[in-house]
């Protein structure tokens, strides 16, 4: 397996540092030298999480931050503490420069919706003012968008959607019949199916199981290759492969 893994993201529908060992997964995949990355809404990430996080090797960290008020930000994370997110990150900065570690990079990922939309040039300017690594603008899947949305912005640079001549609107990219990601990765949930992609939310498409098959037979069986096949022949037929982002602009 460390010869064709070489990438793990640790994030699929959860907090992350929910897990009371995840920093210990994060250590296991960097003695076999795996690019590691997570995502994070920094609300358990206090000064010894912080420099924890940073000794773990761990190499990128995405920390949503989708408002900078906290009525925008609780907008879309309900029940959320944008104060939390702003604390998170200061202790994980602080705790990088302590330790002298360039890594793990920090993004700052802002979720660009309707009730967010004329906060964007300002996200730039905090991720500067806190010495944030990157920040990034993306666009919002939305399971409701045929005839609208109350999250989908007004400036359509920021949706993945456009609205047609009769007031409706569609996915901008046209889908076709391809996937990297079939050919490329799989998604683990928490009690090891195995999914084709993040976009299978509700593992729906259970390829296989860990607890009963080695992985390298799974990718390999007639399941996952009819659901290929699948793929390359009728992808607008597969639920979860209509509404998603292979061939869309993420990132605005």
């Amino acid at each position: 397996m460390r010869r064709s893994v070489f990438y793990i993201n640790y994030y699929f529908q959860g907090e992350p540092f929910l897990h009371p060992q995840f920093l210990d997964l994060i250590k296991s995949a960097k003695k076999h030298k795996i690019y590691t990355s997570t995502s994070t809404n920094a609300h358990f990430i206090d000064e010894i999480k912080a420099k924890e996080i940073v000794k773990s090797g761990l190499d990128r960290l995405i920390i949503s931050i989708d408002g900078l008020t906290q009525k925008t930000y609780e907008n879309y994370r309900i029940n959320g503490k944008l104060e939390k997110v702003i604390s998170g990150t200061k202790h994980l900065i602080k705790a990088k420069k302590k330790l002298k570690s360039k890594t793990p990079h920090l993004i700052f990922q802002f979720l660009a919706v309707k009730p967010n939309e004329h906060e964007i040039d300002q996200v730039f300017v905090l991720g500067k003012e806190l010495g944030i690594d990157e920040v990034r603008i993306k666009t919002a899947q939305l399971y409701d968008y045929k005839n609208g949305n109350s999250l989908m912005p007004n400036n359509e640079k920021y949706a993945r959607y456009k609205m047609k001549s009769d007031g409706t609107y569609v996915l901008k990219q046209e889908t076709g019949n391809h996937c990297w990601r079939m050919w490329s990765s799989s998604v683990l949930t928490w009690d090891g199916k195995v999914v084709p992609c993040c976009f299978d939310k509700d593992a729906k498409h259970v390829l296989g199981s860990l607890e009963s098959n080695d992985f390298s037979k799974i990718w390999k069986s007639p399941k996952y290759m009819t659901f290929r096949q699948a793929i390359l022949t009728g992808r607008n037929q597969i639920e979860i492969c209509q509404n998603c982002s292979e061939g869309a602009k993420v990132w605005a």
